[in-house]
């Protein structure tokens, strides 16, 4: 039983070395808070290579968020679908039934969204 584990817990204690040593090794050789008082350039918002076009201070609107939570919510069902078709057939019956009552669910999420508006963007 612990052979099973043994690879999860490799990886997970890699992962947390990895971790604290980029922590150190940024502590040790990354900057100063001394330097960056030279520079202020460097306590800027940097935007795609060039300098800040406009001061970020206007409001965006909830709506796109809304459309954002959607997209990914819709966006990972839809990716659920990829594994049950790979292995559709070797699940039987019980799968597709399952699955119908998955994509029905699914649907009536969407036209509870639209009927909403929450997919209308003004």
């Amino acid at each position: 039983m612990t052979d099973q584990y043994l690879p999860v817990l490799l990886y997970i204690l890699i992962a947390a070395v990895t971790v604290a040593l980029i922590l150190i090794l940024n502590a040790i050789f990354g900057p100063k808070a001394k330097h960056r008082k030279d520079f202020p350039s460097k306590s800027t918002p940097f935007e795609c290579g060039s300098d800040l076009l406009e001061e970020n201070t206007r409001r965006v609107s909830i709506r796109y968020y809304l459309i954002a939570l959607l997209f990914v919510l819709f966006d990972l069902e839809g990716i659920l679908l990829y594994p049950w078709a790979v292995v559709a057939r070797s699940l039987g019956s019980i799968a597709i039934i399952e699955i119908f009552i998955f994509l029905f669910f699914l649907v009536v999420a969407f036209i509870f969204a639209y009927k909403r508006k929450a997919l209308d963007w003004r």
